[in-house]
């Protein structure tokens, strides 16, 4: 049985008994491996209920819980300590722990997964970015988080059901449309590159946007363009139909680069009618307001701020279309939880929406969430693509790919391209969704700190380690009995043996927290710690020719190539 939970249930059982109630009861990974491999601090918390000092009531508990471990809890719990002023510290046995060898090569590919979640079904939202625009970090970051998301989900069960919902209509596809007319002369064919095309369209956006906010005329030039987009006009049928396909195919060349592979693709154009019909309908009703011509949702009612949801032009904005893509989505995939990733700026702007969405649909608001990330930031400072300022998705990939080949001449190109992406992946996975992140391309690419590299380093020194072996024994230079007599003087397990297996027993623990909370991060961290553990257990061991460090080793190697994958990180075989 898991350890945690019979820790968990013996635990329960003590406290119950103590305050003659039913209180919850955690028990949490111990953060230093002197303090055990889990702690509860449960003790403080009943203090004041049973009038007793902290630290007595601690005692108490492990008196009690010692009792137990003579029964079912003594196959995993080596010895209880208790730690001022009040925390009870639980160590696991050798035994327990040797056991955990033996489960990881067992499951293989399998370890960390679980069926917690079966049933239920889940809508991922992410990457999202604009046709008629470029593809730049903010959405490589959506991508990365929602991707390493939804496999956390699958991990524990759930049906997922990832989409992407893109711009395909408004004013920036007007700037853009603007922009390819005035550059006609130099926009390239149907044959040039895709990364030459995107950046066609990315110059003609910048220079669309800029006319527009410094000259008036052709501000209105621009907006009889966009109704012109709206209505479907023949004059910009062919420019907007070439724009979308050339944006599309180069957005899917990303994805395929990333191994994301959507479900489905949603655009503003399919779901904006059906938000402005849904204003409409509830403007009749009292969700919605007039004002000045347009449609609004009076945010100021319920603490937030008003927003234009139909404007001046009778055309619906964002925020309608978003109502939209909400009903459209329910009915594609009738999910239990709706997930929206997209940058932290638009925190505020998703709080107005679910608003007005709870007076629609308060069911279908209650099952969505909004995860905000931060900025990805480079040297230059903020991007932005209306005035041209802007880093591509594709330029940082490829720029770690680059840097990689020059660091590491010897690699080959197909393990560079697989190095970099990890590069990339790790350093903005590794940090806490919600905060800013500072971009360092030597940190990112290093193999010795808290990079990817390092962990696809770390899981190829695992498999030649295993390889080793294999030849030794191919060789005939290791007998059984020789290497029976080696296990026999090393029954006692070395600090770094233990301290590899006190990190390895978590990782369940950690996937599945992970998942709870919607943080990658966490994975990342843990990953990290298990490479340190085993680097310094490799250094300072042989390992070939012993059998348990040989198992362990191979329980490394599949427990980096499991937490990785769920980051969306491919393991390589040489480096």
């Amino acid at each position: 049985m898991n350890a945690k939970k019979l820790i968990t249930d013996n635990l329960l059982l003590v406290v119950r008994e103590l305050t003659k109630k039913d209180i919850d009861v955690k028990v949490s990974i111990s953060e230093r491996l002197e303090n055990g491999d889990y702690y509860t601090n449960v003790a403080l918390r009943l203090a004041s209920t049973i009038k007793k000092k902290p630290l007595d009531v601690a005692y108490e508990i492990k008196a009690e819980l010692e009792k137990s471990i003579k029964g079912d809890l003594g196959s995993a719990i080596d010895k209880i300590e208790v730690a001022s002023p009040g925390f009870v510290n639980f160590f696991l046995s050798e035994q327990y722990l040797r056991g955990t060898i033996d489960y990881i090569n067992k499951k293989k590919n399998e370890f960390g997964l679980s069926e917690k979640l079966k049933g239920q079904k889940v809508m991922v939202e992410f990457t999202d970015p604009n046709p008629f625009k470029e593809f730049h970090i903010g959405h490589l970051y959506s991508n990365l988080v929602g991707e390493s998301l939804s496999r956390l989900l699958e991990s524990q069960g759930a049906r997922v059901f990832r989409v992407c919902y893109q711009g395909d209509v408004g004013l920036h596809v007007a700037k853009a449309i603007y922009g390819m007319q005035k550059l006609k002369k130099e926009m390239p064919d149907d044959s040039a590159p895709l990364s030459v095309r995107a950046q066609f369209m990315g110059r003609a956006y910048t220079l669309g946007s800029r006319d527009y906010d410094s000259n008036e005329n052709i501000k209105k030039e621009i907006d009889e363009l966009n109704k012109k987009i709206y209505q479907e006009d023949p004059s910009v049928r062919d420019l907007y139909k070439k724009g979308r396909e050339w944006s599309l195919e180069y957005f899917d060349s990303i994805y395929k680069r990333l191994g994301t592979a959507f479900k489905r693709f949603y655009f503003e154009s399919q779901v904006g009618k059906i938000g402005a019909e849904l204003v409409r309908e509830f403007l009749k009703k009292g969700a919605f307001e007039e004002s000045d011509g347009a449609i609004i949702f009076p945010g100021e009612k319920y603490g937030l701020h008003n927003r234009v949801f139909i404007n001046s032009l009778g055309l619906p904005t964002y925020e309608a279309k978003d109502l939209g893509l909400a009903a459209t989505k329910y009915k594609d995939f009738p999910y239990d939880r709706s997930i929206i990733i997209t940058a932290q700026e638009q925190a505020e702007y998703f709080k107005v929406v679910f608003s007005a969405l709870s007076q629609i649909n308060p069911e279908l608001a209650s099952k969505t969430i909004h995860i905000s990330h931060g900025l990805v930031k480079l040297p230059g400072g903020k991007m932005s693509s209306r005035t041209g300022e802007i880093i591509t998705g594709e330029w940082l990939m490829d720029e770690a790919v680059s840097r990689i080949s020059k660091a590491y001449p010897n690699m080959d190109g197909s393990t560079a391209q697989q190095v970099g992406l990890a590069a990339i992946k790790y350093a903005l996975l590794k940090n806490t969704i919600g905060s800013d992140i500072e971009f360092n391309f030597d940190e990112s690419i290093s193999l010795t700190g808290a990079s990817g590299p390092y962990l696809q380093y770390t899981y190829v020194r695992t498999k030649s380690v295993i390889e080793k072996q294999q030849m030794t024994t191919d060789n005939g230079q290791l007998t059984v009995a020789e290497n029976l007599k080696f296990e026999i003087r090393n029954l006692k397990l070395e600090i770094e043996e233990l301290n590899v297996l006190r990190k390895l027993v978590h990782f369940e623990e950690v996937v599945s927290e992970a998942q709870e909370r919607l943080f990658p991060n966490l994975v990342a961290e843990y990953l990290f710690e298990l490479a340190q553990k085993f680097n310094l257990f490799y250094q300072k061991h042989r390992i070939v020719g012993n059998q348990f460090r040989m198992e362990l080793t191979s329980a490394v190697g599949q427990t980096l190539q499991n937490g990785l994958s769920l980051l969306g990180i491919e393991t390589v075989k040489r480096m």
